[in-house]
């Protein structure tokens, strides 16, 4: 069962990089001359080569790309970049940001790539994968690239699971980070605290309690374990649970939308209905920037 999961996200690359006729979408900006997957490695100019559209990562760490570029200089490309083929002499990147952009600091004026065929949205898939296997992610990015995947790319966790060579239940515990207050996924982005604290943290149900226990942490230097034992303590007698009465008057439908729309605005949504054609949705917010947060994704502008 553990090779097959080895396995998994290898063959997904490869199931994505062969050309699949049927349900392939239309592309809205340049057809894609239909070329088959080479097992040979042309030599294609750089300037010839369009940035992949779907490129998850905006930031390359500029020491990084330098310390590339020599060893490029010294040692040569010795992984080749992968690309599509959009016209004669018109190319776009596949996977190999990090290469081509090194090759162009180095001054290169061709670099060696396999030319492959891929519509949008396996262009999009791929960028996502390659940067989950290869490049280093902290938490909130992979979430957000498991997040992408699913929405989309149109995959169930059980088949995002299966591509990137995971448990649904590691899936799913990324995924839950997107539920946390923008303080705490800063955090866990800037490695301030770590995934285990997040974890942690997510069985706190009061954001407000949540945003303190998150600031002790940090002053304190509490290490994942004393996290745990806080929250525990918490939760068992600081914390409001709703009662027997109140949790069976509340409907599944209500109970999922509270999560979906929690997740949507990465905020804990309450809502109260009369069980008629009453009731309220109540969206916290923690500081004039998450104020300002909101207001943006529900396209509000004061």
């Amino acid at each position: 069962m553990s090779a097959k999961k080895k396995n998994a996200l290898g063959r997904g690359l490869g199931a994505l990089l062969n050309d699949s006729p049927t349900n392939e979408p239309k592309l809205p900006r340049k057809a894609v001359v239909a070329t088959t997957a080479k097992s040979n490695i042309d030599d294609i100019s750089i300037e010839n080569i369009e940035v992949n559209p779907f490129q998850p990562r905006t930031h390359f760490d500029e020491e990084a790309l330098n310390e590339l570029k020599e060893s490029i200089k010294t040692q040569g490309i010795i992984q080749p970049i992968t690309v599509r083929k959009l016209s004669n002499n018109s190319y776009q990147l596949i996977s190999g940001e990090r290469r081509l952009q090194a090759s162009k600091l180095g001054g290169l004026k061709s670099i060696p790539a396999y030319i492959r065929s891929a519509n949008d949205q396996q262009m999009l898939e791929l960028a996502l994968i390659e940067n989950i296997q290869r490049e280093n992610l902290n938490s909130i990015e992979v979430a957000l690239s498991y997040q992408r995947l699913i929405s989309e790319c149109n995959l169930k966790q059980e088949e995002l699971g299966d591509r990137v060579g995971k448990k649904r239940s590691t899936v799913t515990n990324y995924l839950r980070l997107l539920k946390l207050p923008p303080d705490v996924q800063a955090g866990i982005r800037d490695g301030i605290i770590s995934m285990g604290h997040a974890r942690a943290l997510i069985g706190i149900e009061n954001i407000d309690t949540l945003l303190e226990v998150f600031k002790k942490v940090i002053q304190q230097g509490l290490s994942v374990r004393k996290t745990e034992e806080l929250v525990r303590l918490l939760t068992s007698t600081g914390e409001k649970k709703p009662s027997k009465n109140e949790a069976e008057t509340v409907k599944p439908e209500i109970m999922k939308l509270q999560s979906e729309l929690s997740s949507h605005f990465g905020s804990k949504i309450q809502i109260k209905a009369d069980g008629k054609t009453k009731g309220e949705i109540k969206i916290p917010f923690v500081s004039t920037q998450d104020l300002n947060r909101i207001l943006e994704i529900l396209d509000i502008s004061l």
